[in-house]
């Protein structure tokens, strides 16, 4: 879910897809890492993307390889596929009252791109007197979204029947967004009001299916994750715990794949680099 926060708000929460029309995609090549320690562990990293556009395929030999010899899957939510619990918990950490109009949320000069970017996927104003801000930038960043969740490489890996671990509940990440400060959650809206555009998201889905890394990590610097709360309660914080929960994983030779928000995988705060830094072995395969 907040992957698509972090790479496109966009990741649990993820990147979004591209137009409605159909289009033209590169040949699938998304990063992927082995893990492997002296004492005989061993696991992969692959950062996923929530939702893709129709046509736009992410399986390959390397990826179905790993996934061959590996014994547990790691995603963000294990029960990414229960609409009915998603929805319990965004009820209850989404609505607010004595909230000021939306577009009062925001500095004065974002007021017009925010209400463009409203406009353009059929919300207004009024829509959201009840929302917390950060709620309505998922909204948003869902709404302008044309792939479908059902493409999403998460709900595929989920599909292959492995044994199946989850680093965090919807209550948490939705518990999460809402401790964030009012001038952060309106950074948040603001990243997803920018990220609506066809051309954002073209680019984001080009740079992933294409192991674009560095195209990714620009991103990354630009935007919301420049402001040092936000980087450090959505990415830092988790990154390191996860990272923690994983190398455990890999002491125990449970051979985990571990498929989070490819935001999680870039720069010295992603998971290749705290893995490297406790002393795994970590080469990028795909």
């Amino acid at each position: 879910m907040i992957g698509r926060c972090l790479l496109a708000l966009a990741g649990a929460l993820a990147l979004t897809g591209c137009g409605a029309q159909e289009q033209k995609w590169p040949p699938p090549s998304p990063a992927l890492w082995e893990v492997t320690g002296g004492d005989g562990a061993k696991g992969w990293l692959f950062g996923t993307i929530h939702a893709l556009p129709e046509g736009a395929g992410w399986d390959t030999a390397t990826l179905d390889a790993a996934l061959g010899q590996s014994g547990v899957l790691v995603v963000e939510i294990a029960n990414l596929k229960d609409p009915h619990a998603a929805a319990v918990a965004y009820g209850e950490a989404a609505t607010a009252t004595d909230l000021p109009p939306l577009l009062q949320r925001v500095p004065p000069q974002d007021r017009p791109e925010l209400a463009a970017a409203l406009e353009r996927v059929g919300f207004d104003d009024a829509d959201f007197r009840y929302t917390d801000s950060w709620a309505v930038a998922l909204d948003l960043a869902n709404a302008a979204r044309s792939g479908e969740f059902a493409n999403g490489v998460d709900r595929g890996l989920l599909g292959r029947g492995l044994p199946t671990i989850g680093l965090e509940r919807f209550a948490d990440q939705f518990t999460m967004m809402d401790r964030l400060a009012p001038d952060d959650q309106a950074v948040l809206l603001m990243e997803a009001a920018r990220d609506s555009t066809e051309a954002a998201k073209r680019a984001l889905v080009e740079a992933w299916l294409t192991g674009d890394l560095a195209a990714l990590e620009r991103k990354m610097q630009g935007g919301m994750l420049t402001d040092p709360e936000l980087r450090q309660a959505l990415l830092v914080a988790r990154n390191q715990a996860w990272a923690a929960r994983i190398a455990g994983l890999l002491a125990q030779r449970r051979r985990p794949f571990v498929a989070v928000g490819a935001a999680h995988m870039l720069g010295g705060d992603g998971l290749p680099a705290l893995l490297a830094a406790r002393g795994y072995t970590v080469r990028r395969i795909q």
